[in-house]
């Protein structure tokens, strides 16, 4: 390991941490800077699935509610999955069908659409659309493919894609308004996801249109007599979350946290309070700052990451946990990577600009599951170099441990 890992090797050229631990005999077999903080982009994932795991156990939170005559008060309690991808969806329109007004609040939304140290250039892209109280298709809209009078839903959206003559590939958005902009000569007409600016006002137009109800908007505060509504079953997001590393789903779970622990959606406080009590025991205090890992603020060093999943390792039933995490060569994130007759690594990939890290399990031939966290940053190559450098050290440790 220390040829692999060490002096004159590919790794020796950046920051490299790495831990090899035994599950069964709860020992350390081989570390290298596992002391060191590194920036973990999307395995910040992990943190985010035990938080939900034992704070939302099987179920979303997605409404705080008071019944008042044919009036429903709601306030959003986080849920991402309403008409989001292919997930199951809460069914609104079986549980707001007594009603025939809609009365909204987002006074319990304590956190702000866009998490500390996110890039501000993101804005543009699916994998960071902005958090809300409640969701509705993600908050992005779907860009269907074909080259010519590109097609948007929801339809409302269809009236603000305009043409420009900038040199874009793709559709964009502006960065202030939710207009859109596509170039019919350079348009490549691909099927694609774009975030949209959320309001209040939106949701309105959005819901009502969904519901065939009228939504208005009024910011009153919870009031104690409220009544909970968990409508949709956990896991599909958690799979998905973990498998496609999907980062608004990450965000909106830590937001049901935060709403299951406080009765306000504030993911920094519920992080705030995972750390103080189920991770307090962390070798390393992690410097953990929004449920996704897109913000360049958090630092985890390799052995709080071996300590972490070693915590997910005891709680998950084994099934359930092999289901949620990308598996080399069959799926997820590592679908196309370390590939093997015999599926060998199951872990979860953080992948940012310099950055890049693979934390979870590696079967070795002796018949041994160890646990490791691989964790690389400040490197000038392209993450596919590093990947295959360290399939090359995670087959060493698959075959001789």
């Amino acid at each position: 390991m220390e040829t692999a890992l060490g002096e004159g090797s590919f790794f020796s050229g950046h920051m490299t941490g790495f831990v090899l631990y035994d599950l069964d005999s709860q020992r350390v077999m081989y570390e290298k800077n596992s002391q060191i903080r590194f920036t973990p982009a999307s395995v910040t994932k992990l943190f985010t699935l035990f938080s939900s795991i034992l704070i939302l156990n099987d179920s979303t939170q997605t409404l705080r509610y008071v019944p008042a005559g044919d009036t429903l008060k709601i306030w959003g309690a986080g849920d991402p999955s309403w008409k989001y991808l292919d997930l199951p969806s809460p069914d609104f329109q079986k549980f707001l069908a007594p009603y025939k007004v809609i009365q909204f609040s987002d006074a319990n939304m304590k956190s702000t659409p866009f998490g500390d140290g996110w890039q501000w250039d993101d804005y543009a892209y699916y994998y960071s659309a902005e958090r809300s109280s409640l969701p509705i298709y993600g908050n992005l809209i779907h860009v269907y493919p074909g080259k010519n009078n590109p097609k948007v839903s929801p339809s409302r959206f269809q009236s603000s894609v305009f043409k420009t003559e900038r040199e874009l590939k793709d559709m964009e958005r502006d960065f202030h308004e939710n207009e859109f902009y596509y170039n019919p000569l350079t348009y490549r007409g691909r099927e694609d996801y774009l975030p949209f600016i959320t309001s209040p006002e939106l949701l309105m137009e959005l819901a009502s249109d969904e519901t065939r109800k009228t939504w208005i908007y009024q910011p009153d505060s919870l009031p104690e007599n409220h009544q909970l509504w968990r409508g949709n079953a956990l896991f599909p997001l958690l799979k998905e979350m973990m498998l496609e590393s999907d980062n608004f789903l990450a965000e909106q779970l830590m937001m049901m946290v935060s709403d299951r622990l406080f009765g306000e959606l504030d993911s920094e406080r519920a992080i705030e309070y995972m750390i103080k009590t189920y991770l307090s025991d962390l070798p390393d205090e992690p410097i953990w700052v929004d449920g996704s890992g897109l913000s360049r603020y958090n630092l985890f060093t390799p052995r709080t990451m071996v300590s972490l999943f070693e915590k997910l390792y005891r709680v998950v039933p084994d099934e359930m946990l092999y289901e949620l995490l990308p598996t080399g060569g069959v799926s997820g994130t590592i679908k196309t990577n370390y590939q093997a007759a015999t599926p060998y690594i199951f872990a979860k990939t953080g992948t940012m600009s310099n950055n890049h890290s693979l934390v979870g399990l590696i079967k070795t031939k002796s018949g041994k599951t160890y646990c490791f966290s691989f964790m690389n940053s400040n490197y000038p190559w392209k993450a596919s170099v590093i990947r295959r450098e360290m399939e090359k050290v995670l087959i060493s440790v698959r075959d001789n441990f």
